[in-house]
């Protein structure tokens, strides 16, 4: 087990996935569902969060490859899907709970893109490209699932702040959570763009 890697791995995925900053958007989107249903919808999104990125760090460039994707276009994806999720919380759309379902939530916007977005992804195909032996490549799987771990922890006890901010809050925190959003699907696609553009320079100067 290489402790210094599993480290490096471990802060890297911590600092992308952002749980602190993961709870607003969490609670915006779950804070008027029942406490069983938040705690199954945390649940989901991690697992499926930790699925998608276990699929890419074993074949990530192998599949963007096959369908001939760029990870600019990665990004761009993720960036329209946030926004798409933005509009909902911004116009309140979010707050009907006739349109809410819990297993929808999980998948998008937080299992993917949020937790496991392209920065995730991409992080975590370097950091296999990196690796050189098998005590690396134990320790980034233990780093992701390490990751997913406290991320679930820290969604799983959000409730405690919905008892505090009650539904005025919760309403509060939804708009600025849409706006949070907003900004990070325009940096994706912002990115993407000049992912892009860099690409098509290089290949003509």
């Amino acid at each position: 087990m290489d402790w210094k890697f599993f480290g490096e791995v471990f802060v890297t995925l911590l600092v992308i996935t952002d749980p602190p900053g993961m709870v607003p958007i969490f609670l915006a989107l779950t804070g008027a569902l029942p406490a069983r249903d938040r705690h199954k919808a945390a649940t989901h999104a991690v697992a499926l969060a930790l699925g998608v990125i276990a699929v890419f760090a074993v074949a990530g460039q192998t599949i963007l490859d096959y369908l001939h994707i760029q990870l600019p276009a990665l990004q761009g994806a993720g960036g329209l899907l946030l926004v798409l999720v933005a509009l909902e919380l911004l116009t309140g759309k979010a707050d009907d709970p006739d349109q809410q379902s819990t297993s929808n939530i999980a998948l998008v916007p937080l299992g993917t893109p949020l937790l496991a977005g392209p920065g995730a992804i991409v992080a975590t195909m370097l950091f296999v490209q990196r690796a050189d032996s098998t005590a690396q490549y134990v320790a980034i799987g233990l780093g992701i699932v390490a990751v997913m771990v406290a991320v679930w922890l820290v969604l799983r006890y959000s409730g405690i702040i919905v008892k505090v901010l009650r539904p005025g809050g919760i309403e509060v925190l939804t708009r600025i959570a849409g706006l949070l959003l907003a900004a990070i699907a325009v940096q994706l696609m912002a990115d993407s763009i000049g992912a892009f553009v860099e690409l098509f320079t290089t290949a003509h100067p």
